[in-house]
């Protein structure tokens, strides 16, 4: 259960969720909690720093607060310290961008996700971004390595690093069953220097356990697109793959203190989860049809049954096909944190640093886009999470915006301690401790 605690910004109270029944994993799930305001809370202050654009999916700071940012369907921009804005990397005909790329576009939730910055980029100018792309036949996501130049106002020397990672090209008998759909996207340089991106399972039932396929998987590279080494992988398997049985993972941050991999994923009408990685582990995703006490399934996906066009209790639903299945894989990776056996579109995931988040220094927090289905909260909202050193969930607070909820896509830190939050309706939203709104 959530174990109260004082802290500054907090939503008010409200009574956790009685826990109906728990999975047959084990695993600890953890109830909302969070104190109610007192007398020395502070409230949070925002700011819009960036508006007017179309689904910006992530976002990347330099030291000096420059910011490069992604927008699914049109592409990589930098907004620079003193505000101004350069388009650098344009999907197929967008417009305004220093250089297009024809062989990039967007469907569903592909296009151009994830971007993230070289650990040495003030020496050698790197960044990477992850993108579907019509290059190969049938198309494929790709992490691609630029070359950012001295003015900031274009790139130069692409390098598919990895040209293999699985896109849906194909509808499918599904909720949300369109190309595109199930596509991962982030992706993170660890402090041990290695690029790691997560995958989806396209709702193909093969890629989650298979070893070759680059679905439903968190890679881990180097630099140059090489399998890092220490990623553990099971004998037989792709090199590159860290873990995999994975669903849909679209968060990744690292532990500040032991630099462990804590990844969010998004459920199947049941069980968003947060989970730590070990090289080489199994995720327990594994929808096949005719296995683990199941028969046919739509297209051979089970991935939202039973009945998966329809509301049900979503402990029953998590019985039937479960998140992490450890009565197939008792030795998979068990979740720290499963959203009261909800599914709401968790997405990203960082933690805060600084005094000037007070009790929450060091603590993660996690943003959902907030998915409402057969009688699910939609849950448009930031938690914020204390782990133990174990990374055991002490407590979930609900952040007290100052701003209208959205669809929260991407979560980063900014290098002055203030959290940067992407909504899909268009916006960068800047959140700092202080109470008066920072604009």
């Amino acid at each position: 259960m959530s174990i109260q605690r004082s802290t500054p910004f907090a939503a008010p109270l409200v009574a956790a969720t009685a826990m109906a029944a728990t999975l047959s994993s084990g695993a600890p799930a953890v109830a909302q909690g969070g104190d109610a305001p007192g007398p020395n809370t502070t409230s949070l202050g925002h700011e819009v720093v960036v508006s007017g654009l179309q689904v910006p999916w992530d976002m990347a700071f330099l030291d000096d607060g420059t910011l490069f940012f992604t927008e699914i369907c049109k592409g990589l921009s930098v907004r620079m310290p003193d505000g101004g804005i350069n388009r650098l990397l344009g999907m197929g005909d967008a417009e305004g961008y220093a250089t297009l790329a024809d062989d990039l576009f967007c469907n569903g939730q592909a296009g151009m996700n994830g971007v993230a910055l070289d650990p040495d980029f003030e020496e050698n100018r790197r960044i990477y971004v992850y993108s579907v792309s019509e290059m190969s036949e049938p198309p494929t996501n790709r992490v691609m390595r630029f070359t950012v130049n001295e003015a900031f106002s274009g790139l130069s020397d692409r390098t598919d690093l990895i040209e293999d990672i699985p896109y849906k090209v194909d509808p499918t008998d599904h909720p949300f069953g369109n190309p595109g759909a199930h596509n991962g996207g982030r992706i993170r340089f660890g402090p041990d220097g290695y690029l790691h991106v997560t995958t989806g399972d396209n709702h193909n039932p093969e890629l989650p356990q298979g070893p070759q396929t680059l679905g439903g998987k968190v890679l881990r590279i180097t630099t140059d697109g090489a399998p890092a080494p220490g990623n553990g992988t099971p004998e037989g398997f792709d090199p590159r793959i860290f873990t995999y049985g994975h669903r849909n993972v679209q968060g990744i941050a690292f532990d500040p203190d032991t630099g462990t991999p804590i990844i969010t994923e998004h459920g199947p009408w049941h069980s968003d989860e947060i989970t730590p990685l070990e090289a080489g582990g199994n995720g327990g995703w594994d929808p096949r049809a005719n296995m683990a006490g199941r028969g046919d399934c739509p297209d051979d996906y089970c991935g939202y049954m039973p009945n998966q066009m329809e509301g049900m209790n979503r402990y029953e639903r998590a019985s039937f096909m479960p998140m992490t299945d450890f009565e197939t894989y008792p030795d998979a990776m068990a979740p720290i944190w499963e959203n009261n056996n909800y599914s709401q579109g968790i997405t990203s995931i960082t933690f805060l640093e600084g005094e000037q988040w007070g009790a929450w220094d060091g603590d993660a927090v996690v943003g959902y886009m907030g998915i409402g289905f057969g009688g699910t909260p939609i849950g448009q909202r930031i938690d914020v999470l204390d782990l133990d050193d174990d990374l055991t969930v002490n407590d979930v607070t609900e952040m007290t915006l100052p701003m209208d909820a959205g669809r929260f896509r991407s979560l980063v830190l900014a290098p002055d301690g203030s959290l940067y939050a992407a909504v899909d309706a268009g916006m960068v939203r800047r959140l700092v401790p202080g109470g008066a709104d920072a604009d």
